[in-house]
């Protein structure tokens, strides 16, 4: 299951609005709630978030399923906050991470991927003025879109051969390999920008 979605075509108002009012969606989704950090107004964004995404017509499955890996993830984390004797900080760092895939998934279900690393780019050209380089940030973000699903991928055929070897509840087992893995797939892929003169400064 991708984690963020894929594009799907439709005609809703979100498929008609530019991907820079999208952007300005995610924004207003995510920011406030992380700011105030509050159980109420983080559950108030989740909330506002299923409704955006749900506006898409793209089915409820296809808006609002989340792959496991995420699951034990906001299990993991909300574990340590209430260990730690802070439930309200369980609340709003799960509502807060789900509402960030929910708000992602805005974008990235109905609007093309090139449309909208065009759209960031574009947006942030104004910012070289204080030394950001749109293109390489627009390249990072194509990066790390490709990335997420290839480690969720690895996380679910990991946990496969752990419950294989019946070491499923191991949670060392499952997560080592995941990230020998990620650090091995990032240094292939700076190689491979390295071998083609992209990603650093001056590169074509």
């Amino acid at each position: 299951m991708n984690l963020f979605g894929l594009y799907v075509p439709g005609t809703t108002w979100l498929h008609r609005l530019g991907a820079g009012g999208k952007y300005l969606i995610l924004l207003v989704l995510t920011v406030p709630a992380l700011a105030i950090g509050q159980p109420v107004p983080s559950l108030a964004a989740l909330l506002a978030s299923v409704l955006v995404v749900l506006s898409a017509r793209v089915g409820w499955r296809r808006a609002l399923a989340l792959p496991l890996a995420l699951w034990v993830l906001l299990a993991v984390l909300a574990g340590y906050q209430v260990v730690v004797r802070r439930p309200d900080l369980a609340v709003v760092v799960c509502a807060n991470l789900v509402t960030a895939v929910y708000a992602s998934r805005v974008l990235t279900l109905t609007t093309p991927g090139p449309v909208l690393i065009d759209a960031l780019v574009a947006g942030l050209r104004p910012f070289r003025l204080v030394g950001v380089d749109p293109e390489r940030v627009g390249l990072a973000v194509a990066i790390m879109v490709r990335s997420v699903p290839l480690l969720l991928d690895t996380f679910e055929q990991v946990r496969q051969a752990a419950r294989a070897r019946g070491r499923e509840r191991n949670l060392f087992a499952l997560i080592t390999p995941v990230v020998v893995r990620a650090v091995g797939q990032a240094q292939a892929t700076g190689a491979a920008l390295a071998a083609r003169g992209l990603g650093e400064p001056g590169g074509s």
